[in-house]
């Protein structure tokens, strides 16, 4: 006889443990099955164990510049076994306190693959061994793997994905990075930190492509003071690679102009995949268009009883709207009338260096969609943390609908500046003003006094510039 839940979880990573935790809280019987490890690829190798590193790197860069501050010290030298063994440190703790939450909110955990095997049915093989699960309600969150490019196969020594980067023992001497989003600007970030050369080749303008345009002409301004070698606008020829003594050789394009690239590595990060494979989705009534589950305001699809959540729900492929979501799936399962989650309200973090921080449309969404937009916009170097720190590059930006004094977006480029947008998604959260965001008072001195100052700069009364 199938053992019996009231919902049934495929995937324990972001979205399936936070999912499994809160339907727990509301007495639900819960299953949650996992193939690999709880915590998924956030933690085992994504968000997690990558800021782990970037944190080591950081400080290697605040050593570098000690002096500046008075602060004589010795050449630092970096020990990549031990910010390897401290990274997995971290991942591990981590790890045993979601096991610790799933086991105090007495969620059944269940090691093993899972697939949907008929309405109210899931089979699950391997692991704790084959054995079949009935449930009223199924929560896909199977999450998303590294995009794969023809011609650019990953062989574990020269041509690696962000997972297999993460597995690398020593730092290489250089490295040419594909794909200028998020993962491509962190790994190239920390790896210049630490010492390697870096090329950052990107087909598209501009650097960060997803955020505001001047937010990815500072971050390529800071990338280039750096010692990265940035390529936006430029392409590159698969059928070019070539692997060698030194690693690797690409022939790459811009603007019709071709030069070879030599490095000890290639990082191959244009992306991610949705984990859809072998789920049992065919038969269903469950729409797939472009690699993501059709879902509605309560992360429902189209076959009844079965919900996803997550990077294969679309949107954004972050840890936190995955978390988000599963609370909206398990509270509308449980009979409550969860709020939609609005894709304006989750903030997007990036942590090279300097940081990205940003929230809602840039200014060119904010046009194409027909608004009237009013910027602001304050330089951290007219901040007094930001030249305490030594660290004044940056800015932050406020978007603003001119007609509905709406705020539509807020971007944010400099040093720590990721711990500052929560502010502004809890200003988005209760439909703050620019007058309003102006108008909070933040302490002095700190780096938060520049979203105000932002907030304020909309209507030209910003004080400080």
């Amino acid at each position: 006889m199938p053992e019996r839940f009231d919902v049934a979880i495929i995937g324990a990573g972001s979205g399936g443990y936070v999912a499994a935790i809160r339907a727990a809280q509301l007495g639900l019987r819960t299953a949650v099955v996992e193939q690999d490890k709880v915590g998924g690829v956030c933690l085992h190798c994504g968000c997690i164990p990558t800021k782990a590193l970037l944190q080591t790197a950081s400080l290697l860069d605040a050593l570098h510049h000690a002096d500046a501050m008075g602060v004589r010290v010795a050449p630092p030298e970096l020990d990549w076994a031990v910010a390897n063994r401290r990274k997995q440190q971290v991942v591990d703790r981590l790890t045993k306190g979601i096991q610790f939450l799933l086991r105090k909110n007495k969620v059944t955990t269940i090691k093993g693959r899972a697939r949907l095997a008929g309405r109210g049915t899931v089979a699950v093989t391997g692991g704790d061994g084959d054995r079949e699960l009935s449930a009223d309600n199924v929560i896909l969150a199977t999450g998303s793997h590294p995009r794969r490019l023809p011609g650019l196969e990953v062989d574990d020594r020269t041509v690696l994905s962000s997972d297999e980067m993460l597995l690398i023992d020593h730092v290489p001497r250089s490295i040419v990075v594909l794909g200028a989003g998020a993962v491509g600007v962190e790994f190239a970030s920390l790896y210049r930190s630490c010492g390697s050369e870096v090329t950052l080749v990107e087909m598209l303008p501009r650097l960060v492509p997803l955020e505001d345009h001047e937010v990815g002409a500072e971050l390529q301004r800071q990338f280039e003071k750096r010692g990265v070698r940035c390529l936006p606008g430029t392409s590159l020829d698969a059928s070019s690679l070539e692997r060698n003594e030194g690693g690797i050789a690409v022939t790459v394009a811009t603007d019709g102009k071709e030069q070879r690239l030599q490095a000890e590595i290639l990082l191959v990060a244009v992306g991610r995949t949705s984990n859809l494979d072998d789920l049992g989705i065919e038969g269903t009534r469950m729409k797939v268009e472009r690699g993501m589950v059709d879902v509605d305001a309560r992360m429902a699809t189209a076959e009844p009883g079965v919900h996803a959540v997550g990077d294969i729900a679309g949107g954004f492929q972050l840890a936190h709207k995955a978390m988000h979501q599963g609370v909206i799936a398990v509270e509308a399962i449980a009979g409550r009338d969860p709020s939609p989650l609005d894709a304006g309200l989750v903030p997007r973090t990036t942590y090279c260096t300097p940081q990205i921080g940003s929230l809602g449309l840039s200014e060119e969404e904010a046009r194409e969609a027909g608004r009237e937009v009013s910027c602001g916009v304050f330089p951290l170097r007219a901040n007094s943390r930001a030249a305490i720190w030594g660290e004044d590059a940056g800015f932050c930006k406020v978007v603003a609908d001119r007609a509905t004094d709406d705020v539509l977006g807020v971007h944010i480029v400099g040093h720590e500046v990721t711990e500052l947008i929560a502010g502004p998604a809890l200003g988005a959260l209760l439909e703050a003003t620019p007058f309003e965001m102006g108008r909070a008072v933040a302490p002095h001195p700190t780096l938060s006094e520049i979203l105000g100052e932002a907030a304020l700069a909309v209507s030209g009364e910003a004080i400080h510039i």
